[in-house]
């Protein structure tokens, strides 16, 4: 494919046309359902809006089965309800207070650009943008509540006051230590929702942290506690 503007709009277009032939015509009694009686997918994936990180693609999900939201770094949150207006916020609401999803899937990934500038932040190195530092910073919380410090003393547990040292050299040269925390810390934002806690509670939603390596193609994922990821073994 040529690399000029209008052929990479043209090869979109052609994939558009694709998508028509694949699904409406071999499958339209499908795309007919969705259309005439709405969506009812299962669960609501947050990922990285990284152009090498498409949910749809890397599960292999059909039309209607995942609902989407992406942002940078995959972060979600904590509840608030004063401030600024937020997306992420209302399409998790959307999700699960009107879609009813069962599973909320938080997929991170390796080589995040959002957290590479967080770190970056952190090492001294001024990001010249308006938006984006903000936003990530989100994750230094997770970073430093879950990360072990460099004297291998685990973190205070949840609620604590103490605040433990973080070498973030080491920190800088392993990203994705702090891309797994950055999971766990949209996780742990999840829970601070009430209708989210609620569902929980009863057992009617549950949530995932995944964090997929682009390197190798391998998934690594959270036990149930929101502790440790671990690898899918085949």
């Amino acid at each position: 494919m040529a690399n000029t503007p209008d052929a990479v709009i043209d090869h979109l277009l052609a994939g558009i046309k694709g998508f028509k032939a694949r699904y409406y015509e071999q499958d339209p009694e499908h795309m007919q359902a969705l259309a005439q009686q709405g969506q009812k997918p299962k669960v609501l994936l947050i990922a990285c809006s990284d152009s090498r990180v498409d949910p749809a693609i890397l599960t292999g999900a059909l039309p209607g089965e995942l609902f989407v939201v992406r942002n940078v770094a995959n972060l979600v949150p904590p509840y608030q309800l004063a401030g600024h207006y937020d997306g992420a916020r209302a399409a998790i609401e959307y999700a699960v207070r009107d879609l009813e999803v069962q599973h909320i899937v938080v997929l991170g990934h390796a080589g995040c650009g959002g957290i590479h500038a967080l770190l970056s932040s952190l090492s001294g190195k001024r990001l010249e943008r308006d938006f984006i530092g903000g936003w990530v910073s989100m994750a230094l919380d997770a970073c430093f509540k879950y990360i072990l410090n460099p004297g291998g003393k685990e973190l205070p547990p949840t609620g604590s006051m103490e605040v433990a040292e973080v070498d973030l050299g080491t920190l800088c040269q392993h990203q994705h230590l702090a891309e797994r925390a950055a999971i766990r810390g949209s996780l742990a934002n999840l829970a601070t929702y009430p209708w989210i806690r609620a569902r929980l509670a009863e057992g009617r939603l549950h949530l995932h942290g995944w964090w997929f390596d682009l390197e190798t193609g391998d998934l690594w994922c959270t036990d149930a506690e929101n502790t440790v990821f671990l690898p899918i073994l085949d």
